[in-house]
């Protein structure tokens, strides 16, 4: 992907595109979001959830994350600690844990680091990976992607008319005759 088709699924990224492409590039060789369909699910979920690339922190204080075993959040301040970071915004003690072992960096010491661009990035692509998200998008199954991603349908019209925006630029030649 270069900058040019960036900009065109995320209008709103601004100087955000040029920041974050080569770690999203990097990121999804890594993680084998290698195939026209896998990019587009992917750059539509990420985009939805990182606001086109403008949010790397969720903006709620994490507060209603407090006490969700569910999560990993067994200790006292874990809900806000551990609040959703990164594109794909990573929730919960027991994800940063595994994160941390998965890309070999302390995000439970210092959860703040999935908040840089390659950070980010790898964080996100490789919770993509790690749930099965790359055979849901060769199959096309955007809905179930979004529960896995979101644990429900919110935002789904954005992330649906990001899903068309990518797939026009990656797969529709931009949206040129073939």
């Amino acid at each position: 992907m270069n900058l040019d088709q960036l900009r065109k699924i995320f209008p709103l990224a601004g100087a955000k595109a040029a920041v974050f492409l080569e770690p999203l590039n990097r990121a999804m060789v890594e993680f084998e979001i290698n195939t026209p369909m896998r990019q587009v699910a992917f750059l539509a979920q990420i985009g939805h959830e990182s606001a086109q690339l403008f949010y790397v922190q969720e903006l709620a204080s994490g507060a209603a994350y407090e006490g969700r075993a569910d999560l990993g959040n067994t200790q006292k301040g874990d809900g806000i600690r551990f609040k959703g970071r990164g594109l794909i915004q990573i929730t919960g003690r027991a994800n940063y844990v595994a994160a941390m072992l998965a890309l070999d960096v302390d995000c439970v010491e210092h959860p703040e680091v999935l908040e840089q661009p390659e950070l980010a990035a790898r964080s996100a692509a490789w919770f993509w990976k790690t749930h099965g998200l790359n055979e849901l998008a060769d199959d096309q199954l955007f809905t179930e992607i979004t529960k896995r991603i979101n644990g429900g349908l919110n935002g789904q019209q954005d992330r649906l008319a990001l899903y068309a925006a990518a797939r026009i630029v990656l797969i529709n030649n931009g949206g040129k005759d073939v």
